[in-house]
């Protein structure tokens, strides 16, 4: 058994929060293993006018305050997307508000946002795009649990990381701050993309692509009003998805009836079929990140065929280690081969009317 093996199992033996901040502050001080790292021209891919080195990123939650940027993407991540940040800093719902559903490789949170606000990860993150080994880095915005303009709490946001990050995710589709998926609304949405590209302007960083995260638990025809106000707001891409509520049969773990919002391997085929239909309904408008259940080569292959750019893990992450990310990409550059294809580009939406029709 590898020390990464061992390493892995004493932290599924830990209490989840001890266990990823111990991992994080691992991260910190570069104290976590070197795995081989899988490059080639093959997986380059460009996605809202940036480029990515391969299509694997990890997705917002796991670094909420920007503390391990640099060594995340040193294992082999492409592109880090930090957050949830709010304007404030908010200590979230009360512990315990994670939950590891081993059974099924999933994860229940109701985090609720916590974390130690603007100033302090704009701060960090300044030091981050500074280190050699840079990639491309998201950050995640998010409004206050007790604001009164949520709206404005996204375009302080914009404002806060305009010329730090690559691209602003906006996270309207957490289940675990009241009122907050109520902004994914038409007019709602039109509001927020409106100020946070007005706060862009303001900084004189109008082009800086924006991406709209998305809950799974919605219907096609409020995907189609997301779609649409998403496209006439200048959005550059949906992030399909967040967590989800839903419960479905298949959970084994008796954890399966805590509050929250569920992540891992159950979240897979329902994000993956919604993002097959986000695809067909952007029409080549927007830029599709499929996050939801990606645990292997074959779902993040299978996330590019239903017409993802780019693909996202986190869950897996926590539950495989770090030897999970060449193992997915050199998954991907089999599969390039088996089908005769000279990039990961080419593979994008191929399978999208599979999805549907299954």
């Amino acid at each position: 058994m590898s020390l990464e093996s061992i390493a892995l199992k004493i932290l599924h033996h830990m209490d989840p929060e001890r266990a990823h901040e111990l991992v994080i502050r691992a991260l910190q001080r570069g104290l976590f293993p070197r795995p081989r790292k899988v490059v080639d021209e093959r997986l380059h891919t460009s996605c809202c006018g940036l480029h990515f080195a391969n299509p694997l990123g990890l997705a917002a939650g796991f670094d909420k305050n920007g503390r391990a940027v640099p060594a995340l993407w040193a294992l082999g991540f492409s592109f880090v997307e930090v957050g949830t940040v709010t304007p404030l800093a908010q200590p979230g719902n009360p512990p315990p508000r994670l939950f590891r559903l081993k059974e099924d490789e999933a994860i229940i949170n109701r985090m609720g946002f916590n974390g130690e606000g603007q100033a302090v990860v704009r701060r960090r993150l300044l030091r981050a795009v500074k280190h050699p080994g840079r990639g491309v880095l998201g950050v995640n915005i998010g409004a206050n649990k007790t604001s009164r303009d949520r709206v404005a709490d996204y375009a302080l946001g914009a404002r806060c990381f305009a010329d730090v990050a690559d691209y602003l995710a906006i996270n309207i589709s957490s289940p675990n701050t009241p009122g907050l998926r109520d902004l994914q609304g038409a007019e709602a949405l039109a509001r927020l993309l409106a100020g946070v590209k007005e706060a862009l302007r303001e900084k004189n960083r109008p082009d800086l692509p924006v991406l709209v995260k998305i809950a799974p638990d919605m219907d096609d025809i409020a995907l189609a009003e997301i779609v649409e106000t998403a496209v006439e707001g200048g959005a550059a891409g949906l992030i399909v998805s967040n967590t989800t509520i839903a419960r479905p049969e298949t959970l084994k773990s008796p954890l399966k009836a805590e509050s929250g919002g569920l992540s891992g391997k159950p979240l897979f085929m329902p994000s993956t079929r919604m993002l097959a239909r986000a695809y067909v309904l952007a029409k080549g408008r927007l830029k599709l990140i499929g996050c939801g259940g990606v645990h292997d080569a074959q779902t993040a292959w299978e996330k590019i065929r239903a017409g993802a750019d780019l693909v996202q893990l986190f869950t897996a992450f926590v539950y495989r280690g770090p030897a999970l990310i060449a193992e997915i990409l050199q998954g991907l550059l089999d599969r390039l081969e088996q089908a005769g294809l000279d990039g990961i580009s080419q593979v994008v939406g191929t399978g999208a009317a599979d999805w549907l029709q299954g």
